[in-house]
């Protein structure tokens, strides 16, 4: 009998494909409502043939040799794979799964919210309703920054990030550069995209929106340097993965008014943020809900369960990563 565990609980759409395709599977699933420590998740998965789990858990060398060899697959529920030793996988000949595609529309849509959000002081402005201090309209009241026709600087030319490149040049009407290790010509053409290097799109964005993958290169990738070459007027949005900012210096660069402001719904140190961030009026922050919808989360759930259906049937799943 084959025997899966799951890290969290994940939608009802997910139970029920496995239970339709796997009946005699032995299905576990995480009791407590937070991520697991490394401890935790060694013991709970063990004897495991299928592990489901999140990008906030540590599926490092040490656990993947641990639930070797009866392990054969990892599908987690994230298109990053940062958070798994994929070179350990392969070693093992354990198929590591994501989920890619489903949740590019929704998580631009989160990045778009944000800008308009922080340039427009939307957060600030509802604040200040609900606390009854608006005292009436008044010329100097509230102003914000415009957005349609303010240049964006895409870092990462993936599905997101062109998403996000396609609907501001679109609907808004901004100038677009972006940086990626390789020219992207559908990009230039159907975007009229300017290919830059880091440091010149950080100098003429007046919005940077980061779509990259973290990988020990981008890193830090936004660090007390690069928020320096920014302009004072512009933000900083961060939907990809929150180590790839330097959280603490983004700290300094806001309260020290260096950039306008920044838009996050991903953390250095998810849940925790850096030391005084959450003070600041000039920054928007969102619990990470680039994915949050009932549509992305049922099909990411499914995915997660073909891709352990796949394995445990004999079969080459889809969206194999490793």
């Amino acid at each position: 009998m084959a025997s899966i565990f799951i890290t969290r609980a994940v939608p009802d759409a997910a139970f029920e494909l496995l239970r339709r395709e796997l009946p005699d599977a032995k299905i576990s699933i995480n009791p407590h409502d937070r991520n697991l420590s490394h401890g935790e998740l060694a013991e709970a998965a063990a004897g495991a043939d299928a592990l489901i789990c999140t990008l906030a858990d540590p599926v490092d060398d040490a656990l993947l040799r641990a639930l070797a060899p009866r392990l054969q697959v990892v599908a987690t529920y994230a298109v990053g794979v940062n958070n798994i030793a994929l070179p350990t996988a392969r070693e093992l000949g354990i198929a590591v799964c994501n989920t890619p595609d489903v949740l590019t529309d929704a998580t631009a849509e989160i990045a778009v919210g944000l800008i308009l959000a922080c340039a427009r002081r939307m957060v600030e402005g509802d604040k200040l309703m609900r606390q009854g201090e608006f005292g009436g309209w008044a010329p100097m009241f509230m102003r914000g920054h415009g957005v349609c026709g303010k240049t964006v600087g895409i870092v990462g030319a993936g599905r997101i990030g062109k998403r996000v490149a396609r609907t501001m040049r679109m609907g808004f009407a901004c100038p677009l550069l972006y940086h990626a290790r390789t020219a992207h010509a559908d990009w230039e053409d159907e975007l009229q995209a300017e290919r830059t290097g880091l440091d010149e799109l950080l100098a003429r964005s007046d919005f940077v929106s980061l779509h990259c993958p973290l990988t020990p290169h981008t890193k830090h990738l936004i660090d007390s340097a690069a928020l320096a070459r920014m302009k004072q007027t512009a933000f900083l949005i961060n939907t990809a993965r929150g180590p790839v900012v330097d959280e603490s210096a983004l700290v300094a660069a806001l309260r020290d008014r260096r950039i306008a402001g920044a838009g996050l719904d991903v953390y250095e140190n998810e849940p925790a943020l850096a030391p005084g961030l959450a003070d600041l009026d000039n920054v928007v922050l969102l619990p990470h809900i680039g994915s949050a919808t009932h549509e992305v989360r049922d099909e990411m759930g499914r995915m997660c369960a073909r891709a352990v259906i796949a394995v445990l049937t004999g079969q080459e799943p889809a969206h194999r990563v490793a």
